[in-house]
């Protein structure tokens, strides 16, 4: 892994990522500052713990494997919204220790801005509060935003009224069979995001596993693509290797330009860390 490129997400005004360790990272998002668990932060953190609950208003405390409740530290909204750029995005605490934006996508939002225009069309899958949808959709592209659980569609379109953008297309519904219904209907695009979970739970009790799922992702995403267009794909999977990746995107993307790197953020005290493995076509 140690040939492998590197991408290294910068911070901006409204994000911090001020110090990992420990199996913890401490952020500030605009004002609100937060300790969530961090399974990639198992180096020593820059400062002790002490010292981080000092500075923070919250704190997730872990309860399940996958969920557990937010402890207040210092007097502090539960929602709140923070800036990027001209887009404004709405973040709460949820039971699942997210906030509803992943500040590591921030390359890849500088890398849609300067790719789209206003005669592309945009297709964001698995596209969770929307922030790649908003980035689009600011620089002029037609935008299909699809996810299968209603409630981020709404937190989504939230976030593109408090932007001040218009007519982002909401598409209720599997990521993976909207993509199959695409290219039976002969539609490509100049941009495609993928962002797929891990693994879940469907609609029908199904199980997703990403690693199952890649390959069927990939060839949809290789026949969507316009000749001039180009896909951005993160994989969080430790399931989804280096090496597997490398060699999907070779399969399907040999005849354009491509490249797999590892996603990276560096926090203020100067600590490293990893967020993942990203597939980037054209």
């Amino acid at each position: 892994m140690s040939d492998t490129p590197k991408i290294f997400t910068e911070p901006w005004q409204d994000y911090e990522l001020i110090d990992a360790g420990g199996g913890k990272k401490l952020e500030r998002w605009g004002k609100i500052i937060t300790i969530r668990p961090e399974v990639q932060a198992y180096f020593r953190s820059g400062k002790p713990f002490e010292e981080w609950r000092q500075l923070a208003h919250w704190e997730f405390v872990q309860k399940g494997a996958q969920s557990g409740q937010w402890k207040q530290l210092k007097k502090a909204p539960d929602s709140w919204s923070i800036r990027y750029e001209s887009l404004t995005f709405e973040l709460r605490l949820t039971k699942f220790k997210h906030v509803g934006l992943f500040p590591e996508q921030r390359t890849n939002w500088d890398f849609i801005k300067e790719r789209l225009s206003n005669d592309s069309r945009f297709l964001n899958l698995f596209a969770y509060t929307g922030a790649a949808s908003l980035v689009a959709r600011s620089a002029g592209a037609e935008t299909l935003h699809v996810d299968s659980v209603k409630q981020l569609i709404s937190w989504a379109r939230a976030n593109m009224e408090q932007s001040r953008l218009m007519n982002i297309k909401w598409v209720h519904e599997d990521a993976l069979k909207f993509a199959t219904r695409e290219l039976k209907r002969g539609n490509t695009y100049q941009g495609i995001i993928m962002d797929p979970p891990a693994w879940g739970i469907g609609a029908k009790k199904e199980k997703w596993k990403l690693e199952d799922k890649l390959d069927d992702l990939l060839g949809n995403a290789n026949q969507l693509l316009a000749p001039d267009g180009f896909l951005i794909m993160n994989t969080y999977s430790p399931q989804v290797s280096i090496e597997f990746l490398t060699d999907l995107s070779a399969l399907y993307f040999e005849d354009r330009t491509h490249q797999v790197s590892e996603l990276w953020m560096e926090t203020t005290t100067g600590k490293k860390m990893y967020f993942g493995n990203m597939l980037r076509v054209g």
